[in-house]
């Protein structure tokens, strides 16, 4: 039997987070999802190996204390050669935020939508493994 796909998401906004949890179980309640709230709390969990190597990682680029490409960096350190999808998720547009993820290892660079049901169709597209075709060429990053 296949084990469930496990998904983090690292951002500091509750709210975001909650909306975020939602859409994933409005999608496929079998997925794990383990929540935090700084990217700080995310490393300690992988330190305590309360979590090894999880499908994906929805990290939001901009929080405090650690952002999040002080996050990625350390996150790219800990999984090394894991297969496990770092996702940027932010508010953020700008150019250069995506070319930097990008450069510093993230697969994707989305922008945070503004519905439920856009979070839902663009989650399902990553976690059905169709973000490829839907979403390279808005990141200028064929894979």
């Amino acid at each position: 039997m296949t084990r469930p796909q496990q998904v983090m998401i690292i951002d500091d906004d509750a709210d975001d987070r909650s909306f975020f949890q939602e859409a994933i179980n409005n999608i496929s309640p079998v997925i794990e999802t383990h929540l935090c709230d700084s990217g700080i709390q995310a490393l300690a969990m992988f330190q305590e190996k309360k979590i090894t190597a999880p499908d994906y990682i929805f990290l939001d680029f901009n929080m405090p204390l650690m952002n999040g490409r002080e996050c990625l960096i350390e996150l790219k350190k800990i999984l090394q050669h894991q297969l496990t999808n770092i996702i940027i998720l932010s508010t953020s547009d700008m150019k250069e935020d995506m070319e930097d993820a990008m450069r510093l290892g993230a697969k994707l660079f989305l922008t945070k939508p503004s519905t439920f049901q856009e979070l839902c169709t663009m989650l399902k597209g990553v976690l059905e493994g169709r973000w490829h075709r839907l979403f390279s060429s808005s990141t200028g990053t064929e894979k």
